[in-house]
């Protein structure tokens, strides 16, 4: 006997839920994440066309949850299992504005934190200050040629990011910074 075209079948080609990103985009009306029996389970979509996900602790992919939407519900025992299982949340509303971040909370890194402490007092610091110094005033005078038609000030601007070269401290970076950003924005009031 055949089967009626009305009886659900199981499509085993059907595309994986998780892309290799490891990113699982949630839509829809009344979503739903749960946890039930130590499985995530997931739904969204509209109307008849809903999506169902069931998710184990192991194996799952799962590096990022996109919810866009606000109608249904997230469940705190769901969050608990992100969270235990490193998966960032994310929810938004349907315009793309952000409305919740989560992410996974790992144990600092002393080595790194040691190394950002001492980066304001010695040289890699003072390089690195200079480089995104540097790349702000070149974005600046940037603007001023290409956006706005200020050739002449924007050879102003450039001229402090050539002052950079020399400096040996950081107030100096800060000066030089402030100093290009005073005439900069000075510049930028002129137009409408």
């Amino acid at each position: 006997m055949a089967a009626l075209s009305t009886v659900p079948q199981h499509n085993s080609l059907r595309k994986p839920p998780i892309g290799k990103t490891g990113v699982l985009t949630l839509h829809g009306f009344g979503i739903k994440v749960r946890v039930q029996s130590a499985h995530l389970e997931i739904e969204d979509g509209v109307g008849m066309e809903r999506r169902k996900i069931k998710l184990a602790r192991v194996g799952h992919g799962l590096k990022r949850l996109v919810v866009i939407g606000s109608d249904g519900y997230v469940s705190l025992q769901a969050l608990n299992w992100l969270a235990s299982q490193g998966v960032s949340f994310i929810m938004l509303e349907r315009n793309g504005k952000v409305l919740c971040v989560t992410g996974p909370v790992k144990s600092s890194e002393a080595k790194l934190r040691r190394a950002q402490a001492l980066a304001a007092g010695n040289g890699p610091g003072l390089e690195i200050a200079r480089a995104l110094i540097d790349a702000k005033i070149t974005a600046q005078a940037q603007v001023l040629r290409e956006r706005l038609n200020c050739g002449i000030e924007a050879d102003v601007i450039e001229s402090y990011g050539k002052k950079l070269a020399l400096v040996e401290s950081f107030e100096e970076i800060r000066n030089i910074e402030a100093n290009a950003a005073s005439f900069y924005f000075r510049e930028c009031e002129q137009f409408p």
